[in-house]
């Protein structure tokens, strides 16, 4: 367990959203959105309720397959060289070792490219992968704007790039792309499960966002439009939040909006790192009874869990992404498209104190996602 917010705040930022962002965004304002106020709640046992049960039982569940099911069904062959652009912080880093370790059962080389996050560090890491003229070119979390020059280079050489945990879409340059605005949506209709379901369709809600990353918009989206079916007379509330308070005053800015707004029963973070030291604050303030869910977990928001101080978490598949990123290009170097991972879901969990598998925030939402990747390969 990491006992360093500090580094918690800066993996679980990183694995989602542009790692450029961090230096380049400067500070944005905040607001809120009136709530919906004293509006009658849905009753026990509504259609809405039920929905959000349903949901939530499935969602709860650790799943334990995988969903790509077809075999590569070729040799796959071993000398291919992959560069992996990192991002300059850990949690590309993990991701990278990820995909190196599956790459690794294929024969495969990868060379990982240092950044620092900067947008002239990944022009040149990505010069540098034109120079290499490798077989494959993998990221994460780099806008498109960054680096359009290279990409337009690579795409022009034959050589695919893969990207994950982008606002971005794929083609153009672009071979494959997981964990995109189309497949977030996911994260808020678990948050939204949750907190219906935990309420009893009788929450008062606050949901604070990133606005400034705009991968986060569709969770926001997606957790106003399902709260709104399955609860229709609970009050919600959005408050926006600025890059500068992460790991500063979020804290201070918890405690001042649910001290003047006493009735919240549930609040909602876009991202786990916007709760590092607010269940600690809280308990300094004595406020109490604040029920608390995360999107995206790490290390320190599982301990909160583990320890009473958070109720829930969605976490990442950050192991499922690298190995599937694998299988895509074993796919393309076999003559194969990359269809099939492109359309595949990747597992998602809610995590809460019942089923949480551990507080390592790398943990594998697939238990057996190895074994079964290799199966697919032909090396089981």
């Amino acid at each position: 367990m990491s006992s360093r917010p500090g580094r918690a705040v800066r993996r679980a930022l990183t694995a989602i959203v542009p790692a450029t962002a961090l230096l380049t965004l400067t500070a944005c304002g905040s607001g809120t959105t009136p709530a919906a106020g004293t509006s009658q709640a849905a009753a026990p046992g509504s259609p809405g309720l039920t929905a959000a049960r349903t949901a939530l039982k499935t969602y709860a569940q650790r799943p334990t397959a995988i969903s790509v099911t077809q075999p590569v069904g070729k040799p796959i062959p071993k000398d291919k060289k992959i560069d992996f652009i990192l991002c300059g912080v850990q949690s590309c880093k993990d991701l990278a070792d990820f995909f190196t370790e599956a790459a690794g059962q294929l024969g495969w080389k990868v060379k990982q490219v240092a950044t620092q996050g900067t947008p002239e560090s990944v022009q040149a890491a990505y010069e540098q992968a034109v120079r290499d003229r490798p077989d494959a070119v993998v990221a994460s979390g780099f806008p498109r704007a960054v680096y359009s020059k290279q990409l337009a280079q690579l795409k022009a050489a034959g050589i695919p790039v893969i990207q994950s945990n982008a606002d971005d879409v794929v083609g153009d340059g672009i071979s494959l792309l997981k964990n995109g605005p189309k497949d977030v949506g996911v994260q808020g209709r678990m948050l939204a499960a949750w907190v219906v379901s935990n309420s009893d369709a009788k929450a008062d809600t606050v949901y604070f966002d990133l606005p400034a990353y705009t991968i986060l918009k569709p969770v926001k989206d997606s957790f106003a439009a399902n709260y709104k079916q399955w609860c229709a007379g609970c009050a919600l509330d959005n408050v926006d939040v600025p890059i500068t308070a992460v790991g500063k005053d979020m804290p201070d800015r918890v405690v001042s909006y649910l001290r003047s707004h006493p009735k919240v029963t549930h609040v909602v973070f876009s991202l786990g790192l916007l709760n590092v030291g607010v269940p600690a604050a809280l308990k300094t303030a004595g406020i109490t009874g604040k029920h608390i869910v995360v999107n995206v977990g790490d290390a320190q928001n599982y301990q909160y869990i583990q320890s009473g101080l958070t109720d829930g978490a969605m976490a990442l598949n950050s192991h499922e992404t690298a190995w599937l990123q694998v299988d895509a290009l074993a796919r393309h170097f076999t003559g194969q498209s990359m269809a099939v991972d492109q359309k595949a879901a990747l597992p998602n969990m809610l995590v809460t104190k019942d089923n949480l598998p551990s507080t390592d925030g790398d943990f594998p939402i697939v238990e057996s996602y190895q074994q079964q990747f290799k199966a697919l390969w032909g090396l089981s």
